[in-house]
């Protein structure tokens, strides 16, 4: 069903190249960072006060930011006003798993509004996941328009995504094979929307928003019921690869004679390290990573001991692989990753500090992804603010009513 909204914008005079490029890159940086104030986006982007002031105004007079008081931290002599992004400007996320669907409201700065799991019980087809995603943000529409500007739609998909067009080539876990849902979810929507692979997203929103901020070269590895996917950042941008897939770290060989992969290779990481053995062990049906833990840790039988050794052992040896190849600063574990590694938290390190190449090991920490089960709404709606991002002030916005600030 198509909305019922209509796509309005703001009318502006169109920038020259350069306060555009500069217009972006203030939004962008209010929007990284949550809060600026104005003498610090002064020094970060090297423009004079005047010039930030005016770009403010503009920014201001759209709604798309708000100012409050200064608070004066960590400032020398006179305070300075502090700039914080609206919440009025916001993006939907999408989330297709094994067991569910989750539909996602994210507003600038990174901030989720709402969060929507719907259950599933069965795998969902690429046109099930986008027909319920499309129902749920059906349902949201009078909320929306009455409340936000609508950036677009961004879509974290388990499997091999092509950024450009949208099109899953293969997500093995969800039986998925050349399905265009990028386009799909914009013709029953009417949103703009990209889609891309779940573990590069999470890379990236943990690079901005979460343990990897301030890092330059990052690898994110995420497990789920979908399997193991990750992400590498190297020298702060992601990693693409000749045609966009690099990143599939769950593929990474670890045992010989190993059983045989949901992608047809045998010995990968994926087969070893899984979620589904620990909430057997557990003695769960399902659940989130946070239940697993504490169930995980209640548990004091020697099998489950056992077998959290055993798969933090075939994670160790990815790792050392992942370290001795793209020698990163830090590496981020996710899901019942995290969990696994905050369970032995010594496991990991010792392994790499015997394993890996001395001076690369030393140099690199490991760390739980900071943004929990946020962290795919998060990731998604990057894709729909890359647009907006680009040029704040040209990019059409859905159902723009008046700018709320908070």
């Amino acid at each position: 069903m198509m909305p019922t909204s209509t796509r309005t914008t703001v009318p502006v005079a169109e920038p020259d190249p350069s306060r555009r490029n500069n217009l972006a890159l203030l939004t962008t940086l209010v929007h990284h960072h949550g809060v600026l104030s104005r003498a610090q986006l002064t020094k970060r982007t090297g423009l004079n006060r005047s010039t930030v002031g005016t770009l403010l105004g503009q920014l201001l007079a759209l709604g798309l930011v708000y100012e409050t008081a200064p608070s004066g931290e960590g400032q020398v002599g006179r305070p300075s006003p502090e700039v914080r992004p609206s919440q009025a400007v916001a993006a939907l996320a999408v989330n297709p798993e094994i067991d569910a669907v989750t539909i996602g409201l994210v507003s600038l700065g990174g901030k989720v509004q709402k969060k929507i799991r719907f259950e599933t019980e069965r795998i969902p087809t690429a046109r099930e996941a986008v027909n319920i995603a499309a129902a749920v943000v059906e349902g949201m529409r009078s909320e929306l328009d009455a409340s936000y500007r609508i950036t677009g739609i961004g879509m974290a998909v388990p499997g091999l995504v092509n950024r450009a067009d949208g099109v899953v080539l293969h997500a093995p876990h969800l039986g998925w094979r050349n399905e265009p849902v990028a386009a799909m979810m914009g013709d029953v929507t009417g949103y703009y929307c990209q889609a891309a692979n779940d573990a590069s997203l999470g890379a990236e929103a943990e690079l901005i928003f979460g343990a990897g901020a301030g890092q330059k070269n990052l690898i994110y590895l995420n497990g789920g019921a979908s399997g193991i996917g990750g992400g590498i950042i190297a020298n702060g941008a992601l990693l693409s690869g000749a045609a966009g897939y690099a990143g599939e770290l769950g593929h990474t060989f670890v045992r010989t004679s190993g059983k045989t992969c949901h992608c047809g290779a045998t010995g990968c990481l994926e087969t070893e390290v899984s979620q589904s053995r620990l909430f057997e062990l557990a003695g769960l049906s399902g659940g989130d990573a946070s239940q697993l833990e504490q169930a995980l840790r209640r548990n004091n039988s020697p099998e489950v001991s056992t077998e959290v050794a055993r798969q933090l052992e075939y994670l160790g040896i990815a790792l050392r692989n992942a370290v001795n190849t793209f020698n990163p600063e830090v590496i981020v574990l996710d899901g019942f990753l995290g969990t696994l590694h905050a369970l032995s938290p010594a496991a990991l390190n010792e392994f790499l500090a015997s394993q890996a190449m001395d001076g690369l090991a030393a140099q690199v920490s490991i760390r739980r992804a900071a943004l929990g089960s946020d962290l795919m709404m998060i990731g998604a709606a990057e894709l729909a603010f890359s647009p907006f991002l680009a040029d704040p002030t040209g990019a059409g916005l859905v159902s723009a009513p008046g700018p709320r600030k908070g």
